[in-house]
């Protein structure tokens, strides 16, 4: 497992932590201790922070199933004051994440579906070797 803390990294301007964990379902856990650890350092709400945690478990659960890696890279980043991003990036560019709505009797096919009503927006991004799968919810401005 490798944590990085890329907040003093030149020129980043938002907090940021990143890990790398083994593609097995042990790894969950472990993904949505570090996005609730990053939210009691950055501040934003419990449910912010709990909702987040939802979302990692999903993307990760997600990556592991389908992306047909050794490892996964977890990210949680605040890139700007009012939102919380989550992500996970696997080695595979062939199965791409897809949006679908299960029968009420289908064992799994929830997780995107989950997200989708979760978060703010979600996405992937591809990358050469890869893909990034993200979540950004907003956070709530503290009540004065």
């Amino acid at each position: 497992m490798t944590m990085t803390d890329d907040q003093v990294r030149p020129g980043r301007q938002h907090p940021r932590q990143s890990i790398t964990l083994a593609s097995e379902a042990a790894s969950v856990p472990t993904a949505r201790q570090i996005l609730r650890e990053a939210c009691t350092e950055w501040g934003p709400d419990q449910g912010a922070a709990e909702t987040g945690a939802l979302l990692m478990s999903e993307l990760v659960t997600n990556a592991i199933r389908h992306g047909h890696s050794h490892s996964v890279r977890v990210i949680a980043e605040q890139p700007a004051p009012d939102r919380l991003r989550v992500a996970v990036v696997d080695k595979s560019r062939h199965c791409m994440p897809e949006l679908h709505h299960p029968g009420p009797d289908a064992f799994g096919g929830r997780g995107l579906l989950l997200v989708d009503l979760l978060s703010d927006r979600w996405g992937t991004d591809l990358l050469p070797w890869g893909k990034k799968v993200w979540a950004e919810i907003l956070i709530k401005a503290d009540s004065p």
